[in-house]
């Protein structure tokens, strides 16, 4: 994405990119003390470094930590994680439309680099899918502009983490920022009274459920807010078709 000229030229990779900046190190301080979490659980080096280049997903890993640490069953971990990150299922959906165009390959490294920050702050620039040609080129360079700062704030960040995990106290609480980021991700997309719904549903039952070992927690909010939001849309269907 980031090397092809037709991208990294256009006046929309520098917007994105401006954009992403006002994120940036948010992100980096969450993935500093990531890499310093997956240090500290026993991981080695080689283990983590891994993690972070092929999971890229911050909140999942942090879910993971915890449970490798505990001596988790596996199935556990898989399915805490592909929870935590179901949310992208969700994103790949809506970013379709604005993809299907391009080879697989680009639509491959798309799907990897997009992340919460990204999806959010590109689907506000653009709520549209580009009607001609010109206008996809605009929404693919800021897509590249954007995704590139954060891909390089959160891996730069999190691998320096697993370099200077010794010397890195994890009492300085600089992982607060990521949570600060999420906060801000959740109030953009809180957008209908459905969501807010779904939102202080998940909320309530992660608290109510907090005692679970293995932070299954995460789980019976997630089952929560998705079985709630999707009795209440079929509720709402059901009296629109009445109406």
């Amino acid at each position: 994405m980031f090397f092809l000229r037709s991208h990294y030229r256009h006046p929309e990779f520098r917007q994105g990119a401006l954009d992403a900046l006002g994120v940036a190190p948010g992100l980096a301080a969450w993935g500093l003390m990531t890499g310093v979490a997956m240090m500290n659980s026993g991981m080695s080096t080689f283990e983590a470094l891994l993690m972070t280049l092929t999971v890229y997903a911050g909140s999942s890993q942090l879910a993971a930590v915890p449970l490798l640490t505990a001596g988790a069953p596996m199935w556990v971990i898989l399915a805490t994680a592909c929870c935590v990150n179901l949310r992208f299922v969700v994103f790949s959906a809506h970013m379709r439309p604005y993809v299907m165009h391009l080879p697989r390959w680009q639509r491959l490294v798309t799907g990897y680099l997009t992340a919460d920050l990204s999806y959010v702050q590109f689907t506000k620039r653009f709520p549209h899918v580009g009607s001609d040609a010109a206008h996809r080129r605009a929404q693919q360079a800021y897509l590249a502009g954007n995704c590139g700062v954060n891909w390089v704030s959160w891996m730069g960040c999190s691998v320096l983490g697993v370099v200077l995990a010794n010397f890195i106290p994890t009492h300085w609480g600089l992982g607060f920022a990521g949570i600060l980021a999420l906060l801000g991700i959740l109030c953009s997309l809180a957008s209908s009274r459905l969501r807010l719904v779904s939102a202080g549903v998940a909320g309530a039952a992660a608290v109510a459920a907090f005692a679970l070992p293995f932070k299954l927690n995460i789980l019976v909010a997630i089952a929560a807010a998705v079985a709630l939001s999707l009795i209440l849309e079929e509720t709402r269907r059901h009296r629109q078709e009445q109406a």
